[in-house]
């Protein structure tokens, strides 16, 4: 029917777009948000909740604590490991660096996360994947039980360390000649240091300046933790 015109014309309102539904998915994909754009100490739970448009309250439905938040954190790098090769015994130590390697790139892909793991115990299913995994390699490489539940620890530590190390620097914003003049640098001053107070630091100046770039110092680090590992392998 035709409006009269002496009737004031009502304006339509406006159609609202509903809001996507909060879930813990999208609570991680925003605090992933946060974590690489501003790094783990500007991850909050205020900070999320702003990310997604809402109030922190609304978080604790789906997230307990900015604790369980790490967890989902550290979780989400854990389910985007790949390790489908079926466990061989024979070349179990092959197959245990292949799975650190698989760590760091893990970890590396997620920026931040590192730090969001270390001094906590992963609990998530794919973080106890992960760890069923090592325990199963060490077990087929015959390692003690108690050294395996001990390494399974270890292992971790030793990769998240390098990759919050990682993290650290690139927050610096060096440049590839800014590392470079620092290593060279530091190698000339270990060169200056008295030979009779310190004769090896003078004289290995340059190995211990080696490899700060690249992937060396970590190759070198899960050769020796898997040669560790092996010696202690029990005979058949």
């Amino acid at each position: 029917m035709t409006q009269p015109p002496w009737q004031p014309i009502t304006p339509a309102k406006p159609t609202r777009t509903p809001k996507e539904p909060l879930n813990r998915e999208r609570i991680v994909d925003a605090a992933m948000r946060v974590l690489v754009d501003q790094g783990y100490e500007a991850v909050s739970m205020r900070k999320v909740a702003q990310a997604l448009g809402t109030g922190p309250a609304s978080l604790y439905a789906h997230v307990a604590n900015k604790r369980e938040l790490d967890q989902l954190l550290v979780e989400r790098a854990a389910s985007q490991m790949r390790y489908d090769e079926p466990i061989d015994p024979a070349r179990w130590q092959e197959q245990l660096k292949s799975m650190m390697r698989e760590m760091l790139r893990a970890m590396r892909a997620n920026p931040g996360v590192a730090r969001a793991a270390i001094g906590s115990v992963p609990l998530g299913e794919r973080a106890l994947l992960t760890t069923e995994r090592i325990l199963t390699l060490l077990k087929a490489g015959n390692v003690p039980d108690q050294a395996a539940a001990w390494a399974v620890d270890l292992i971790p530590l030793y990769v998240t360390a390098v990759a919050f190390e990682e993290t650290v620097q690139s927050a610096s914003d060096w440049t590839p000649e800014d590392v470079e003049r620092f290593i060279r640098e530091l190698r000339e001053y270990f060169e200056s240091l008295p030979p009779d107070r310190y004769p090896l630091t003078v004289a290995l100046s340059s190995s211990l300046t080696a490899g700060a770039t690249g992937d060396e110092r970590f190759e070198f680090g899960i050769a020796v933790i898997t040669a560790g590992l092996a010696s202690l392998a029990e005979k058949n």
